[in-house]
């Protein structure tokens, strides 16, 4: 889609959706972080698209605070970890 000819929706396609992922973290570098580390990048992604998966869906506050300890119980990543690369797996990968 050319966004310079005016086209932004082709039948049910549409830039909308990626256009808010970009938006979210982008403003998330901006407001919260100030500085996206290449190396750590993919720490920064999960993050924002646990935000816009899990914060847009009409789940009580409690609840997802459950998930979230339930998600947490029997992981802990240092610092000294975290720098060494050492860390445990996020989604999957090493």
């Amino acid at each position: 889609m050319k966004h310079s000819a005016g086209n932004y929706v082709i039948g049910i396609v549409h830039t909308n959706g990626i256009e808010g992922a970009w938006s979210v973290l982008k403003r998330g570098r901006i407001g919260v972080y100030c500085h996206y580390s290449e190396k750590h990048m993919q720490y920064y992604v999960d993050e924002f698209k646990f935000r816009l998966n899990e914060g847009n869906v009409k789940i009580d506050t409690a609840d997802r605070l459950r998930a979230l300890a339930q998600g947490m119980r029997g992981k802990r990543l240092t610092y000294k970890m975290l720098k060494s690369g050492s860390g445990p797996a996020v989604c999957g990968k090493p």
